[in-house]
């Protein structure tokens, strides 16, 4: 249970980190998001798919586990395209985010928007706290991957907070305020799944669902959000790297 609150602490530093450096390192991040997507993308093909047929195969066909892997894509799909309009604007506009910090009028509908997409990145981050309990539930190696995985994903979830803030008409503090909400987020999660568990069958369909939302997170938001205006060979070399280094590490944990 140590491990698992360390673990839940780290969620929170990393994402304050993150928030941290949207505002200090803007020239470098498209390299951090890029190895990001690969890794995301890596846990969820060499890590949580894997896991899930195992657990699953006594119950389930992998024909079934691989279509809970769509639901999951779909699923994220749907709620970040459609419900929420596609919070996930583009990290790297700088002009528009010097606008903001300059002082320019605030508009009620774009600071509304803004608190949307914060709160949907919350909302995200808690479900990653208990996306680690649940892991840790099926054992130590597993829950270390999807912690690694989460950790990675978290400092851009802190990233994703405060632009989303200062791009939408909202100033630092309002921006901190919501950085402290997603941070705690995840910690939530995380204890949350200290009261309940899973059985066998849940857990492998669960880890399928979230191996389809990881797959979309990188494929969809990281990705496109490292390429973005930025040299495509590194950015795309530091996305392969992300991946390669979740693969061995993935192996060597195994082993």
């Amino acid at each position: 249970m140590l491990t698992i609150i360390l673990i839940a602490i780290a969620t929170f530093i990393a994402t304050l980190i993150g928030g941290f450096a949207a505002l200090r390192l803007k020239d470098k991040l498209h390299l951090v998001l890029g190895f990001s997507a690969g890794a995301v993308i890596a846990v969820a093909l060499f890590d949580l798919l894997p896991e899930a047929i195992n657990l699953g195969s006594g119950y389930f066909r992998v024909a079934t586990m691989t279509s809970m892997v769509a639901l999951g894509f779909l699923v994220y799909l749907i709620l970040d395209r459609v419900i929420f309009l596609h919070t996930h604007e583009s990290l790297h506009d700088d002009d528009r985010i010097e606008h903001v910090e300059a002082g320019a009028q605030t508009i009620s509908a774009r600071s509304d928007r803004g608190t949307l997409g914060a709160g949907t990145l919350s909302i995200h981050s808690l479900l990653d706290g208990l996306a680690i309990g649940l892991a840790f539930q099926i054992g130590t190696a597993v829950g270390a991957i999807v912690a690694v995985a989460v950790l990675i994903h978290d400092f851009s979830d802190g990233i994703n907070t405060v632009s989303m803030i200062l791009k939408n008409s909202g100033d630092r503090k309002r921006a901190f305020r919501w950085l402290f909400v997603d941070a705690l987020a995840p910690v939530v999660g995380v204890c949350a799944t200290f009261f309940f568990t899973l059985p066998e069958s849940a857990l492998s369909i669960i880890l399928a669902i979230f191996s389809g939302f990881f797959v979309y997170i990188g494929a969809s938001d990281l990705i496109p959000e490292s390429q973005h205006a930025h040299p495509k060979f590194l950015t795309t070399f530091m996305t392969v790297l992300g991946a390669a280094i979740l693969y061995l590490a993935i192996r060597l944990v195994n082993i």
